[in-house]
């Protein structure tokens, strides 16, 4: 069996390989001269083409991806729930409402504001579900909370996209609502990048409450750990973490979920463990998405969460028929 330091190793390889894929694989076929041109010629055509359209969306779609697969690996953990995903708690839905009413309200001129209300949207989220954990510290119930959460932004995104007075501002929703790292440049990236880092070294403190949870509340409950501050940051990067997918790129879904099921095994279930192969699992599927959404020949290029959709839930299928299978046995 692999263990964690071979599989963070094997993951950062292909990581790297999906890079390369990813800067080398668009509309435009470059010739062996134009490749030349790019690394030797900074303004030239060729260059912008690498190192201003495809490299920055290829590392935004690895900050995207590595944020939803942590948020994930986190919930799973937190929940004790193999089925959790950065949706279930009403994180990326609330955030998602507050972009949408950005983006009726005329607000996507102006530059960052989108991102600023999707990360305002999902703190809101966050401080309604730390609220709700320490009065109820059930993870069922936290869930039903979560769930609640997400149907009501999620209806009132479709009340706004419904109520929208402009055929434009809907159709801007929209888009971002299927989920994207289509058009994306070095400044989104910046706004990805340091939440994301910021939700990991959450999540790396919260480990051994994570490890302690899945031992049970009885055991945690006696472990002498600080458990209600460690459920707190464990709580918290995981909506920093899905809060920052959702601005920069939308809503895009079942990475969150199958990123942590994709190593699990190689960590033999350890939540601590999980963490951060789960984040470059989570990268390394939306490169790859990215790439085939790009490359399957259609008139529209595909949107990343739909692509990622429909590949997601005959997984998701695979998951929940394993699962009924070990719980028979």
């Amino acid at each position: 069996m692999v263990g964690p330091s071979k599989l963070r190793t094997l993951l950062a390889g292909l990581i790297l390989l999906a890079l390369v894929l990813a800067v080398a694989i668009g509309e435009t076929v470059l010739a062996p001269s134009q490749w030349s041109q790019a690394f030797l010629d900074p303004s030239s055509g060729p260059a912008t083409v690498l190192w201003q359209v495809r490299a920055p969306r290829a590392v935004c779609a690895l900050a995207v991806g590595a944020a939803l697969g942590l948020a994930g690996a986190v919930m799973q953990g937190l929940l004790r729930n193999p089925l959790a995903e950065p949706g279930v708690l009403g994180v990326s839905a609330s955030a998602a409402l507050a972009a949408a009413s950005a983006i009726v309200l005329g607000l996507a001129a102006i530059p960052g504001a989108v991102e600023s209300s999707a990360l305002l949207g999902a703190a809101g989220a966050g401080a309604l579900l730390i609220l709700f954990a320490r009065c109820a510290r059930s993870p069922e119930a936290l869930i039903l909370f979560g769930v609640a959460l997400s149907s009501f932004a999620g209806a009132a995104t479709a009340l706004i996209f419904n109520l929208s007075p402009s055929p434009i501002a809907s159709a801007e929703v929209m888009s971002w609502l299927l989920g994207s790292v289509q058009n994306r440049s070095w400044i989104d990236v910046a706004w990805v990048v340091p939440a994301l880092i910021l939700a990991g070294w959450l999540a790396l403190a919260s480990a051994p409450g994570l490890r302690m949870l899945a031992l049970g509340d009885e055991t945690a409950a006696t472990s002498g750990l600080p458990m209600g501050r460690l459920r707190l940051l464990a709580l918290i990067a995981s909506v920093v973490a899905a809060g920052a997918a959702v601005a920069v790129a939308g809503v895009i879904g079942f990475v969150g979920l199958a990123a942590p099921h994709l190593v699990r095994t190689w960590v033999r279930g350890d939540p601590g463990r999980l963490l951060v192969p789960s984040a470059m699992a989570g990268g390394l599927m939306l490169v790859l998405a990215d790439v085939f959404a790009r490359v399957t020949p259609t008139d529209q290029e595909l949107k990343l969460g739909v692509f990622t959709a429909l590949v997601g839930a005959p997984l998701f299928g695979a998951i929940a028929w394993r699962a009924a299978r070990e719980w028979r046995s």
